[in-house]
């Protein structure tokens, strides 16, 4: 794959942007220009992150492909099966829609939201890709990386990479905070071919020299919004610069506000572009408003919550959390809370619960359900307003995934209903709206809805410094091991034949995935 002139230029450590701008280091930032002078870059900005909008709108507007399998697609053998035997047999459409051109080696931008399937639309090829690399495994140097804004949505990145790629004896290690350094160190010392990783605790682990991107290969950006959200682009762009110039690099957010198109710009060359429609937009969801005294939320929201099915509650506040958890398990209705407040173990222990049915109702703020990843969730409820228009799309995907219908309710006090009618409008969302009280016919409805879930044991999560490990995995870091040389146009100019086993026999693979008994 051939790098531009821009991309050359970000990873020497030089940026193209006008304006203040991040370099790698304290040291190499410009010093910051006037107000006034700032406004032409703006203004180039703001024209830029239109002409990317223009551009997606146009791939969504591009008729959905054929149908294909994900053989058909190019993927290996050894996937296909995988996926089979999890009942993965269709791609979903951001997955039909991008799949080609990324196993193909080209950088790509998609815009798709939670629960569309871009998990697998970018993890797919880079397995895939990984898999035919000939470039030895070094210690501490991983060949892919996927950058994620949450502990949450790490572990749920890994949870769908480390099956797959063990079936081409691939290893995954997340990595972020609020768990110890030392796990996360000793993984990286052994060897590692991708890392799922928040850019706090990555930095943390780079200015150590416990890690070097100096052997990325592919490089993903999921949710590059949310990582704008949370003041994260100056770290992720550091990184960035710290990948090789010419690696594959993929990039998802559902906005490209906030810098998002400057990381386009900067670090992606003639990128594929691919986009589908929000899940929460989709005609399988249904939109309520309930308007309502403030005094009755609480009560209204016991009702829904008592349902067959299960409920995610949104507020606003940690604080806010807890107390509507406790609230409404006082009115009978078991729930949980989720929060940053919570530690990591809290957290997975929470969701663990969530997902086995033990409580039916979770209560969340909005960055905490970030890496919410609960296939049947069939009520959204928004308790309290979310910020945007942007966030109230978050919010919603987490209900109608993977093909399933849902229901979204929005309880409004009088006071808020232009807010949420503007929010609606951008978000490009229809919805009914109603006068409520307990025990309304519309009230009512909902609360006897849903199918009851079978509960299911709780399943402990899996320490993150184990994840990825292979029954009779990798061959342990050899300091005799060398990379090879290839170029990344070499990378770029590899196809899978469909159906191809995707792997090298064991005698002609490099040492790094030899394997003996003593080893093990």
């Amino acid at each position: 794959m051939s790098s531009t002139s821009g991309r050359q230029r970000a990873a020497s450590g030089q940026r193209r942007s006008s304006g203040g701008s991040y370099g790698p280091s304290g040291a190499n930032r410009r010093a910051r220009p006037s107000q006034r002078a700032s406004q032409p870059a703006r203004s180039i900005a703001s024209a830029s992150a239109l002409s990317l909008d223009r551009a997606l709108q146009a791939a969504l507007d591009v008729p959905e492909p054929a149908a294909r399998t994900f053989s058909e697609l190019g993927l290996p053998g050894p996937l296909v099966g995988e996926l089979a035997a999890r009942g993965i047999r269709e791609p979903f459409a951001i997955q039909s829609r991008a799949l080609p051109d990324a196993i193909a080696g080209r950088d790509v931008l998609g815009r798709a939201q939670t629960g569309s399937g871009k998990t697998l639309a970018f993890g797919l090829p880079m397995l895939a890709r990984l898999a035919l690399s000939s470039a030895a495994l070094r210690q501490k140097a991983p060949h892919g990386l996927v950058l994620v804004p949450t502990r949450e949505l790490a572990v749920q990145v890994a949870e769908v990479l480390v099956p797959l790629g063990q079936s081409l004896r691939l290893s995954v290690l997340t990595v972020y905070g609020g768990v110890a350094l030392s796990r996360q160190i000793d993984r990286l010392r052994r060897g590692v071919d991708i890392v799922v990783a928040t850019p706090g605790r990555l930095i943390d682990l780079l200015d150590r020299g416990a890690c070097t991107l100096d052997d990325v290969e592919i490089t993903v950006i999921d949710e590059a919004d949310h990582m704008a959200d949370l003041g994260f682009m100056p770290a992720v762009t550091r990184i960035l610069d710290a990948t090789p110039a010419g690696g594959q690099r993929m990039l998802f957010s559902a906005t490209l506000d906030r810098g998002v198109d400057r990381l386009v710009s900067r670090y992606l060359s003639e990128p594929a572009m691919h986009a589908v429609s929000p899940v929460s937009t989709a005609s399988d969801v249904e939109h309520r408003v309930f308007v309502l005294p403030a005094s009755d939320k609480v009560a209204i929201a016991a009702e829904i919550g008592g349902r067959d099915g299960r409920t995610l509650i949104f507020v606003r506040t940690k604080h806010g959390a807890d107390r509507l958890a406790k609230q409404l398990s006082r009115a009978g209705v078991d729930a949980a809370a989720i929060h940053g407040n919570l530690n990591q173990n809290q957290r997975q222990r929470a969701l663990a619960a969530f997902a086995a049915g033990q409580p039916r109702v979770l209560v969340a703020t909005d960055v905490a359900a970030r890496g919410i990843h609960v296939d049947d969730i069939g009520l959204v409820m928004h308790f309290d307003p979310p910020n945007d228009h942007k966030d109230y799309l978050h919010r919603s995907g987490r209900t109608a995934r993977a093909g399933a219908t849902g229901t979204v309710v929005a309880l409004v006090e009088p006071a808020q209903v232009r807010e949420i009618g503007r929010m609606h409008e951008a978000a490009g969302v229809i919805s009914t709206s109603h006068r409520v009280e307990p025990g309304h016919d519309a009230v009512r409805q909902i609360a006897t809805s849903g199918t009851p879930i079978v509960v299911t044991a709780i399943q402990p999560h899996p320490a993150p410094g184990n994840s990825g490990r292979a029954s009779g995995g990798r061959a342990p870091y050899s300091s005799a091991s060398s990379r090879s040389g290839r170029t990344s146009g070499d990378r770029s100019s590899r196809t899978f034949a469909p159906g191809s086993p995707g792997r090298r026999p064991a005698q002609a693979r490099p040492a790094r995935y030899q394997r003996t008994r003593a080893a093990s």
